[in-house]
């Protein structure tokens, strides 16, 4: 008792609790990503159930039936891009749960490091290494899963496209890249005037 009550009453509280709170940022920025990821996972979770039921709706298999089978194969693409998400972002987000609690390991560290008037000062550092590691883990994952959330979109839409180009019939124009308005023609003139020409009534 006698060696570590001083060693504790050296630091003032103020100074300790200063201390603590420097992995606040990369708590808040964990924080923040796991939220993100867990509104990724529902979205991803309300996809996959509307694929449910566009399955459940589909018809018996028909081989001359071009535009369903089309259908199935693009529903069963879907479902295989929407596990390989769902899975990354599981890793993404225990890896971010790991990191919250190696940061908040840190700064208890921190705290009881201070307190002790710097013994034991590798724990700390040791703790935010690892949580700052695990957090750059899990933005990786992010990153990873938006690359393929941006590459099963782009099928979705190249599906779109070619049933468009199917049920009307021709090929889709080509996209307008252009943001200048283009001028009126003569046939369609912006304030066309009104028809003053008096009309004849026709009486029995």
């Amino acid at each position: 008792m006698s060696v570590i009550g001083p060693l504790f009453a050296m630091t003032p509280a103020g100074e300790i609790l200063g201390a603590m709170i420097t992995p606040a940022v990369l708590i808040s920025a964990s924080g923040t990503l796991t939220l993100s990821t867990t509104n990724r996972v529902g979205r991803i979770v309300d996809r996959v159930r509307v694929l449910h039921t566009q399955a459940e709706e589909l018809p018996p298999w028909d081989a001359n039936d071009l535009e369903t089978g089309e259908k199935r194969t693009h529903i069963a693409d879907q479902i295989g891009r929407l596990s390989d998400r769902i899975s990354i972002l599981q890793a993404a987000i225990i890896t971010l749960y790991v990191a919250i609690s190696l940061l908040v390991g840190s700064s208890l560290a921190i705290g009881l490091s201070s307190a002790a008037d710097g013994l034991l000062g590798w724990v700390p550092v040791g703790f935010g290494l690892s949580g700052a590691v695990a957090l750059l883990t899990g933005a990786v994952l992010l990153i990873r899963e938006a690359r393929l959330s941006v590459q099963s979109t782009y099928a979705e839409m190249e599906y779109t496209k070619r049933m468009v180009a199917r049920r009307t019939g021709a090929p889709l124009p080509p996209p307008h890249t252009s943001t200048e308005v283009p001028p009126l023609t003569p046939d369609f003139p912006p304030n066309p005037k009104p028809d003053t020409t008096p009309t004849r009534s026709v009486s029995g």
